[in-house]
């Protein structure tokens, strides 16, 4: 049995129908069992918190996906999970990091999975961390301004990104919890490009059907953007944060498919992620996670 933590997220609930189309046996702990109205069938549903599993969400688990909410107890939530899958017997935990995660980043909760990742490391158990690059849903929350104005409004200045695929993250992830990773595997994922605010403009802009420029916002101003939105201080201060990082030269600009290469898994253009959700860059359709690094609109 795999364990599927945060299955109602952007990347948890790829998981989820990957692990379904390949028959194998899947159990999403949810907070909230409404948002799994629209699970795939065939997955088990659990209602509970990481930071106190329900009994009986470990029985038969041999690995699980450790995924948790981008908020200030992240830390201590996955710190208790991980005792927790430990305590259960639980063979091989995956988690789900980020690239450039390290102490000395100025981005919260890089330095967060930093810490998470050594615990987990010596923790006793098997693992392996998933570290991928900026997730290309993320331009789902200027659909907004794409819309109204044509603009692709980011504090971003001339930074370049390798934004990846989350359907490619999810194919790894799965290999992963078959247990085709190594024990105490760190893998890095990008896209295939490393592309300006710009490039990404030019490629919203060919499925929209007019023109998307480019901005370079006043960092200010979009976190008080991020903030009129309601999103919270704790989050918007991060995104901030992410945002500076960025702009002097982030790692996410560099290229690394050794990952994909490593599990046959071809990577995906940020055009053909686009094209497959033109009707959310038009606005013709709701995006199924607005906020995909955790944090969700009530």
């Amino acid at each position: 049995m795999i364990l599927v933590t945060g299955a109602t997220g952007l990347t948890g609930s790829a998981v989820l129908g990957a692990c379904v189309a390949q028959e194998l046996p899947v159990r999403a702990l949810v907070r909230d069992r409404a948002k799994a109205a629209g699970f795939p069938a065939g997955v088990e549903v659990m209602t509970g918190d990481l930071l106190d599993p329900p009994p009986g969400v470990f029985d038969g688990v041999e690995r699980a996906l450790l995924i948790s909410s981008a908020d200030e107890r992240l830390v201590e939530t996955q710190q208790t999970f991980i005792d927790a899958a430990k305590r259960a017997g639980v063979g091989h935990v995956v988690k789900m990091s980020g690239r450039g995660c390290h102490d000395g980043s100025g981005f919260r909760f890089a330095r967060m999975h930093a810490e998470i990742e050594r615990y987990l490391a010596s923790s006793g158990l098997a693992w392996s961390v998933l570290r991928p690059s900026q997730f290309m849903p993320v331009y789902f929350r200027e659909v907004p301004s794409i819309r109204r104005d044509g603009v692709l409004n980011l504090p971003m200045g001339e930074a370049k990104l390798a934004p990846v695929d989350v359907g490619d993250i999810a194919r790894v992830a799965v290999a992963l919890l078959r247990g085709e990773g190594e024990d105490g595997g760190r893998y890095e994922m990008t896209g295939p490009e490393a592309l300006t605010m710009t490039e990404i403009a030019e490629r919203i802009a060919a499925v929209t059907g007019r023109p998307v420029r480019y901005v370079d916002a006043d960092p200010a101003g979009k976190r008080e953007e991020l903030l009129a939105a309601g999103i919270p201080v704790f989050f918007a201060d991060a995104m901030d944060e992410l945002f500076a990082e960025r702009r002097t030269g982030a790692d996410e600009s560099r290229v690394d498919l050794g990952t994909h290469e490593r599990f046959g898994v071809r990577p995906t253009t940020f055009a053909e992620f686009a094209n497959r959700h033109a009707a959310v860059f038009r606005g013709e359709a709701p995006p199924s996670h607005l906020w995909a690094s955790g944090w969700q609109p009530a």
